[in-house]
């Protein structure tokens, strides 16, 4: 009888553990709420009209189809049972499994003020980016309409919170757009004119990075025109901007980068975690005082030289790759699994059109070499040729000509939306709109 190996999450570290497990004795089931593998690294790009959707998402089953040893089901896991040895789910019914792997990622935490989601939505799936991506391009048309220039200047200030790798990727990005691809494309509005403000609550932009190198991202952050704020605390997120502390900054386009907080994982596993929800593991990535369930990526807390693994794709990938290879020694052989070691392969974040930094522990990178680098690495990263190919292609167009072409608006502006958004900056002048 086969060994069942149920993975949840298809993000890098359950994609990488069942890829390992592809063709072994072990029957593999992986379950994800979604039918596709995402390449979160460049949402932001998405998010900003750079690339499509589709540009960086997989369908799972397509990834596997080749491998008769793996079942992929789409359903939302809502429990398990320990002691049967089950996974709950919301449609379909428990599925059993001999071993357990859970992958489940993370999400962004809004420090007990969940109501900020709704103004200012973190950006870790599709429709995040497609919800920032049709509110940050609905600003422009609507200051396009406006005459109030109070309305129009906060309609185009987009504020993003959180200056780590995504924040400061995702600033420089919303600084190009304005900046070279939108320019020249209103009648009434300038966007080059468009105000871009990053707000860091700690001393400097990219903490994770050496000092020089965050200092090197500030100055070409301020060479795209973003306004750095650091020591800098949001004490509010409304529909009509931010306040930093007793400052109020109206914006039309608020982003949430900040606060990353683990799955719910460890409520179904009635387990203790950290602050931030993640659940210590082993050596081995198994959980201790559980049989047969290993936890990895985000969701996990596993410590090396003393310090926590950071949550990197490139940790989820090593993690997944390393238990997959050791679950099928142990299905196929009888081999224990083998302590897992990080190997680092560089920090990276990109700034804009030639402005990149590069962290590899002993030596660092910045400028152009980096961002080649890092276009590089990104491109190799990717799911599949087809996808290598089409993102290389549309770098390389975007590069020579500056456009973007998924700049597409799915829904009508509506008087209601107009009305929503008109809370900025207000009071205004009456007909401040124009008329019909």
């Amino acid at each position: 009888m086969s060994t069942r190996v149920v993975i949840i999450g298809a993000g890098f570290g359950g994609l990488a553990c069942a890829g390992k497990l592809a063709g072994s004795r072990a029957e593999v089931i992986l379950i994800d709420r979604l039918n596709h593998h995402l390449f979160q690294p460049l949402l932001y790009q998405v998010a900003t009209a750079a690339l499509s959707p589709a540009d960086i998402a997989e369908p799972v089953r397509k990834i596997f189809r080749r491998h008769g040893n793996i079942r992929v089901m789409m359903d939302e896991v809502t429990g398990i049972d320990l002691g049967r040895k089950e996974v709950w789910l919301s449609i379909a019914a428990p599925v059993p499994y001999d071993v357990l792997v859970v992958s489940t990622g993370s999400g962004y935490g809004y420090f007990d003020h969940d109501e900020w989601a709704r103004h200012a939505p973190g950006l870790k799936t599709l429709e995040d980016a497609r919800t920032i991506r049709a509110r940050l391009l609905k600003c422009f048309e609507l200051a396009d309409l406006t005459d109030d220039p109070a309305y129009r200047e906060a309609l185009m200030t987009s504020v993003i919170i959180g200056g780590g790798p995504t924040g400061v990727e995702m600033a420089g990005s919303i600084a190009e757009l304005c900046r070279w691809t939108l320019a020249g494309e209103f009648s009434r509005i300038d966007p080059r004119q468009a105000r871009v403000l990053l707000v860091e609550a700690g001393p400097r932009i990219l903490s994770g990075f050496p000092e020089h190198l965050s200092a090197y991202a500030e100055k070409a952050l301020a060479n795209l025109g973003v306004t750095v704020r650091t020591d800098t605390r949001v004490t509010d997120v409304r529909a009509d901007g931010v306040s930093l502390g007793d400052e109020f900054v109206p914006s039309g386009s608020i982003v949430w980068a900040a606060g990353v907080i683990a799955s719910p994982a460890a409520s179904w596993l009635e387990l203790h975690t950290n602050r931030s929800g993640q659940i210590p593991v082993a050596e081995d990535l198994s959980v201790p005082g559980l049989r047969d369930v290993y936890v990895i990526g985000d969701t996990a807390l596993f410590m090396q030289d003393g310090q926590p693994l950071p949550g990197l794709a490139q940790v989820a990938k090593q993690q997944g790759q390393h238990l997959g290879k050791g679950l099928r020694r142990r299905i196929e052989q009888g081999v224990a699994l083998p302590p897992f070691r990080f190997r680092n392969r560089g920090n990276t974040a990109v700034i804009g059109r030639h402005a990149a930094v590069f962290d590899f522990g002993r030596w660092q990178m910045k400028g152009r070499l980096a961002w080649l680098l890092w276009a590089m690495v990104h491109v190799y990263l990717l799911v599949g040729f087809e996808k290598r190919l089409l993102v290389s292609l549309q770098w390389l167009w975007r590069y020579f000509t500056g456009a973007r072409g998924a700049r597409l608006i799915s829904a009508p502006l509506t008087r209601e939306q107009a009305h929503e958004m008109s809370d900025v900056a207000a009071p205004r002048k009456s007909g401040a709109m124009g008329r019909r």
